[in-house]
């Protein structure tokens, strides 16, 4: 049996950085689909529903290929944080976060649509941020683009002056959860 092939459906450049742990065969197809937010879904069904979204847009164009698609985040007291328009919201939106615990969650879809087969599923990693100062939070933002970052950070750009702790998976912060999509991918034959 072939083996289908692997199509990320994301220019995200973390996602190809954390895809590129797991494995080196794939194509990169962006996929251009409104990302849908909505007060009445949770985290999870929000970050599922848009990774289903993305990856279906790009599996209707390959049918023959397994098509990921992945959608991440950030939620505190049930109020979802995606990605900031301006400058003044990303930082409204890490002083709201400042000097608490907060859930990441990444949403990840497996799509093969000529073998009828998908897997949709969510990571939830819990990230404690320190207590900050504005004075701070505006260093922090004059050293990273928060612009197309859920929440308005990227843990992996200086993360360690704004997070005290996590608790999970860090890749499924930065993006994709790569240890279990490894194991997803091993079990749709895909070998690392």
């Amino acid at each position: 049996m072939q083996l289908p092939r692997l199509i990320l459906a994301s220019q995200s450049p973390r996602r190809i950085e954390l895809l590129r742990q797991i494995t080196f065969h794939f194509e990169v197809i962006p996929s251009v689909v409104e990302e849908v937010q909505s007060e009445h879904l949770t985290a999870r069904e929000t970050a599922q529903l848009n990774a289903y979204r993305k990856a279906r847009v790009v599996a209707k164009r390959f049918p023959d290929a397994l098509v990921l698609g992945s959608d991440t985040v950030v939620e505190l007291d049930n109020t979802l944080f995606g990605k900031p328009e301006s400058l003044e919201e990303a930082r409204t939106m890490l002083l709201q976060l400042q000097g608490k615990t907060h859930q990441v969650v990444t949403g990840v879809c497996l799509i093969h649509l000529r073998g009828h087969r998908q897997k949709l599923y969510a990571e939830s990693t819990g990230v404690t941020f320190r207590r900050l100062t504005g004075v701070e939070i505006d260093r922090y933002l004059e050293k990273v683009n928060p612009l197309d970052k859920a929440g308005g950070y990227a843990i992996q750009e200086y993360g360690e002056s704004i997070v005290q702790d996590i608790e999970g998976s860090y890749t499924n912060v930065m993006g994709l959860p790569v240890e279990s999509l490894r194991t997803e991918l091993v079990s749709w034959g895909l070998s690392p």
